[in-house]
Parts: C-alpha cells; sequence; structure tokens
C-alpha cells in the first residue's frame, strides 16, 4: 500500500526519531535521505511506501522461500492464535510442537532425531554451542569446550554466536567475547592462487585445516565444528568435492561434533530440506531457523543426533537452557502450515529444476569487466567484484566503501531489486530470492544487475 504525503512524512519522522534499525548507518538518514519503508509482498515482490514495486532478490533476508503474501500462513496463524495463543514448552508440551518436531525429524539425515526450538538463528549456534559443552561433560570428557569454524563465517550475533563468527570487525567492540574459539580457512577456491585449477587437491586442503586446528588445541578441548553448507559471509562459497566427506572423517577420528550451521541453507534454498543432504553428510548438530517459516512467524531449531541426546535422558540430568518463545504455539502451526506448502507446490523441485537456468543466467554477467566470479548453488548465489578482472586485484576498503555503500545499494534499489551489496569478505552482491522464482524472475534480475554495473564500471 502506498501512503499520503502526510502520512509518509509522519512515518519518516517517527522512524527517524525513535526506531533503532539493525545493522544500520543512522547517520545516512537525515533530512534530506529517506528510510526505506517496506508496506506490502506478494509473492516475488514487494512495495515501498510510496507505492514502488521491487523484485526481492533476496527472500527478505534469506527468509521468505515460499514467497510473499501467502493468505494460508497468514490464517494459520490467526487459527491457532485463537486457540492456544501461547504456552511454553518448559517441561509441558502442545501438540504442535511435537508434531513439528516429528516432523522436522522425518526430513533431517541420519538419526538427528531431538529437536530443540528457538525463535531464531543465533539462538540455535548458541544452543548448539552449550549443547555441545555439556555433552562431553556428561560424557567424561570437561576439558572439551573449543569451538572451529572459518574466516569470514558469520554465525549470528549472541556473544556465544558472535565468538564463533570469523569476521572480526563485527565482533570488535563486542570484545571480550567467549573464549575458546578457532578459525580455519574457508573453502573459497577462486581466492586459492596455491592451488590452480585443482579443485580436489583444495578440499583436501582445506578440511586438513580443520585437523590442524584440532590438533593445534589439543584434541582433548576441542569441542565442535561449525561450518555452513555453502558459506555466506564472503560471498556463498560452496564446498569442493569430498570436503565434508572429509571433515567427518576428522571430527570422528578425534571425538569432535560437527555441527551443520544451516539457519540460511535449510528449507528449500538449496534444494533440499537440509544442506546435509545436498551434500551428502551427516552431522551431529543442525542448526535451521529463517525458511522453516518462510519469515511470517519467528522460530529455529537445533536438531541433534541420538547420541547427542541420549545422556541428557539419564537420571537427574537436564540442560538447563531455554527461550521463553521457542516452539511458540503460533509459530510452530506456521511452520506446519509452510513445509504444506512444500511438499504440495514441491518447492525443493522447483529449485533443482531451476538452478542451472539461475546460474546460466546469472553467468552472463561474467563479461562484464567488474564482475569476477559467480558462485554458489541452488537459489544461492554470490557475485564477486574485482577491480581488475584478469589478476583477480579487488579494491581496496575506500574504493569498496564508495562502490558498494556510495553507489550500488542505492542504484540497484532505485531500479526495481532488493538484494544485498557486502564486503564483510571482498566486494559482493549477494542473491537469494524465494524459492518460487522462475526464469522470468532470472532474467529480470540479471537486466537490472547488468544496467547498474555497466554504470558502476563508468564510476570506477
Amino acid at each position: 500500500m502506498s501512503y499520503s504525503d502526510e502520512d509518509y512524512t509522519r512515518l519518516q519522522k517517527a522512524g527517524k526519531r525513535h526506531l533503532w534499525m539493525h545493522f544500520s548507518r543512522h547517520g545516512s538518514y537525515d533530512d534530506a535521505h529517506d528510510i526505506p519503508i517496506i508496506t506490502k509482498g506478494d509473492g516475488m515482490y514487494v512495495w515501498d511506501a510510496k507505492g514502488r514495486k521491487y523484485l526481492d532478490g533476496l527472500a527478505g533476508l534469506f527468509v521468505v522461500q515460499a514467497g510473499h503474501g501467502r493468505q494460508e500462513l497468514a490464517e494459520a496463524a490467526a487459527k491457532q492464535a485463537a486457540e492456544l495463543s501461547f504456552f511454553p514448552i518448559w517441561t509441558f508440551a502442545h501438540p504442535n510442537a511435537i508434531e513439528l518436531a516429528e516432523r522436522i525429524a522425518s526430513y533431517a539425515p541420519g538419526d538427528l532425531n531431538r529437536v530443540f526450538f528457538t525463535t531464531g538463528g543465533g539462538e540455535a549456534v548458541e544452543t548448539a554451542w552449550k549443547a555441545a559443552k555439556q555433552y562431553f561433560k556428561l560424557t567424561g570428557k570437561p576439558l572439551k569446550t573449543k569451538v572451529i569454524s572459518r574466516q569470514i563465517a558469520y554465525h549470528g550475533t549472541p556473544h556465544g554466536a558472535l565468538s564463533i563468527t570469523g569476521i572480526p570487525a563485527l565482533k570488535q567492540m563486542f570484545e571480550p567475547l567467549v573464549p575458546s574459539t578457532v578459525h580455519v580457512p574457508n573453502t573459497n577456491f577462486y581466492r586459492a592462487p596455491e592451488h590452480g585449477d585443482n579443485l580436489d587437491d583444495f578440499s583436501i586442503w582445506a578440511a586438513d585445516q580443520i585437523e590442524h586446528a584440532i590438533l593445534a588445541e589439543g584434541p582433548d578441548t576441542v569441542a565442535a565444528v561449525f561450518l555452513e553448507p555453502v558459506q555466506n559471509a564472503g560471498g556463498c562459497f560452496p564446498p569442493p568435492p569430498g570436503y565434508f566427506q572429509r571433515v567427518r572423517e576428522i571430527c570422528d577420528r578425534h571425538d569432535v561434533l560437527l555441527v551443520s550451521d544451516e539457519v540460511i541453507c535449510a528449507f528449500g534454498r538449496l534444494g533440499e530440506m537440509f544442506g546435509a543432504t545436498r551434500y551428502d553428510y551427516v552431522p551431529d548438530m543442525i542448526t535451521c531457523a529463517k525458511g522453516l517459516t518462510s519469515g511470517y512467524s519467528p522460530l529455529g531449531a537445533m536438531i541433534a543426533t541420538d547420541r547427542v541426546m541420549e545422556p541428557f535422558l539419564q537420571g537427574d540430568n537436564s540442560f538447563a537452557h531455554g527461550y521463553t518463545f521457542g516452539g511458540h504455539p503460533v509459530s510452530t502451526a506456521v511452520a506446519m502450515a509452510n513445509l504444506d506448502i512444500f511438499e504440495r507446490e514441491k518447492l525443493n523441485e522447483n529449485v533443482r529444476n531451476n538452478e542451472g537456468a539461475f546460474r546460466a543466467t546469472l553467468e552472463k554477467l561474467l563479461d562484464l569487466d567488474i564482475v569476477g566470479d559467480v558462485r554458489g548453488d541452488g537459489f544461492f548465489y554470490g557475485i564477486e567484484l574485482v577491480k581488475d578482472k584478469a589478476t583477480k586485484e579487488t579494491f581496496d576498503d575506500d574504493e569498496s566503501e564508495r562502490l558498494l555503500r556510495g553507489f550500488l545499494s542505492k542504484a540497484l534499489f532505485e531500479n526495481g531489486l532488493y538484494c544485498r551489496a557486502d564486503d564483510r569478505g571482498d566486494p559482493v552482491i549477494q542473491l537469494s530470492p524465494p524459492i518460487i522464482a522462475e526464469q522470468s524472475h532470472f532474467d529480470e534480475m540479471e537486466s537490472i544487475l547488468r544496467s547498474v554495473l555497466t554504470e558502476a564500471q563508468g564510476h570506477l
């Protein structure tokens, strides 16, 4: 819906005065620069308060898998709220939490049968680390507390999850963080010149960095390895062939739990309910959120194997951890309805059937001098931008600032595409549309990107 000039002005004034937005430079919003206010969504598109239409190339924030405006999901929330609006799952339970846990376990690989609900992804990561620590205390290995994760990887903002995160710039204002985290190289093959074109050698090298870190810290001190199936921050780093199989062997060899952080990658983003299924490995825990409800209500989960749960079933042991709104009746009802849509409309199949076309459409942009690499899987891609295509020279910090925040973010939005220009690693544009997308949407994204990136080359 669009607002009158009077109401629009009122919203802008109230927003600038009272709303503390997340990850936002509030100094950018002055009398001459308005806050973008999104008021409506339908299918693949959203509209702002002025009535302008945008293609949602990021599914909100890697979230709205089933698309915007699904009346079925809104009705599921309203129906449940009228029957039981809230009850905690602390000692008690309610039918939705039980049935959704059973359904999630049926999708998960291996014997990941135990589902601990949270309200979001950062909480799920926090839960997994705490569960790993207590698991080893209960099984007689109390020194196993440390976590290994990858450089530039993002795992959330709570203090534990932020400690696992491998992006120094996000962490420095909140130090000291939780100790005992170690970061190893990621799977960015584009930036691995020492391995040339041999992806198999790179896969072995990247996985072995995890074992080197375990041995350096001492296997008796390492509790878990946290890895995303496709690493988001830095611009979509898929795993090279055999990577996760080798990591699984390393973790088993040193009795270290493997946590698959699938807050983004689960529920269709890669064409499967879980990324671990896509890449054929069975972790000890999975963290998930976002696409579980397609964003229509907040919900996350940590899923654990029977082995991890087993010591918590003994005697008077308990996991002294939880969240007031974890497993909320309304959110779990929405999740069940969302998963019904997945199955009825075959959304995972849509991704698998169209991911090749999506990749091919985006790869057309490789004819632009500013585009160095197009990478990803499923409906989850990063486009890395470079200063020199032949040498892969990237932009310095000032150039990246001018390119991404000074031009690209605004220009892409003004041209009708909501996506993400990010420089937590090298400068990239990230694309992660609702998984209902089809060729016409891919073409629209490519056309807008081509126009704006061509203009960006002129500026540079």
